[in-house]
């Protein structure tokens, strides 16, 4: 068999697995946004969405504005994923998994659940929204810019922060393990090397200004240690905060999302199975 017809029947297979699953794709923090500018936006997520529906998966994007709060957006993912009798497989980046996170909390949620895919997710927080909202001025403005783009009141950044993540995090330990028992779940994270490419030397400050502070390996926004789930699979990957979703030289989220997706639906895949 060729390369791409073993391609192609992996697709077949994993499509076969997917039947009758929605996948929803959870955005990040002003990622409806980037979507909305389509390739001046570097595909956020574009691809790995058009892939799903080329190969046969009922997937989508859940509209949420993603500058509000975390709570608020749980909830309404919530509605969302009880709107219809079908399964979910959820895909969330960023902010995105926070909310796909306390959703899976809220009551019925879980039992629609039968994958839970997290990409680079601040579950502990984030220092540089700590530092960020540490300073009037910065604070005034992000809350001004965001209401004048109509996408929250700013409580959706303060959500980020560790002062707030921390504590959400350790109030909330059994029930996260008890999700973990019976659903599968991955959190995914990348940390910038010495040498990125153009497109992430913005991040490399930032990268610097985390590790002088003791937060350890980073992506310029989140954290490594940040993105550990209890009970989930985790693994690391080079590259910027937006490194395992959108396109770029060198990269393939689309074929990233693939192994991730056939990972997530083997059967007892989180309790027995060896990861790849």
């Amino acid at each position: 068999m060729t390369d791409g017809a073993a391609d192609a029947a992996a697709e077949a297979a994993l499509a076969a697995r997917l039947a009758g699953h929605r996948v929803l794709l959870c955005y990040g923090l002003l990622g409806e946004v980037l979507a909305g500018l389509g390739p001046i936006g570097m595909d956020y997520m574009a691809g790995q969405l058009a892939w799903l529906r080329r190969i046969g998966v009922t997937a989508a994007p859940v509209p949420l504005p993603t500058a509000a709060p975390v709570a608020e957006n749980a909830a309404r993912l919530a509605e969302a994923i009880l709107a219809e009798p079908s399964p979910v497989v959820l895909v969330a980046h960023s902010k995105g998994g926070l909310e796909a996170l306390s959703a899976l909390l809220l009551p019925g949620v879980a039992a629609r659940c039968h994958g839970f895919l997290a990409l680079q997710s601040p579950f502990h927080g984030s220092p540089v929204a700590d530092a960020a909202l540490g300073i009037g001025p910065l604070k005034e403005l992000a809350h001004h810019a965001l209401r004048a783009a109509r996408l929250g009141d700013g409580q959706g950044l303060a959500d980020l922060t560790c002062a707030l993540r921390e504590p959400w995090m350790a109030a909330h330990e059994a029930e996260i393990a008890a999700l973990a028992a019976k659903v599968p779940i991955a959190s995914l994270a990348t940390a910038l090397g010495e040498a990125p490419s153009w497109r992430e030397r913005a991040y490399l400050p930032l990268v610097r200004w985390m590790e002088a502070r003791g937060a350890g390996p980073n992506d310029g926004l989140v954290p490594v240690a940040s993105t550990l789930l209890p009970g989930a699979r985790h693994a690391v990957f080079p590259g910027g905060h937006r490194a395992l979703i959108a396109a770029a030289p060198g990269r393939d989220p689309v074929g990233l999302l693939r192994r991730e997706l056939r990972l997530l639906m083997r059967p007892a895949s989180h309790v027995s199975e060896p990861v790849e």
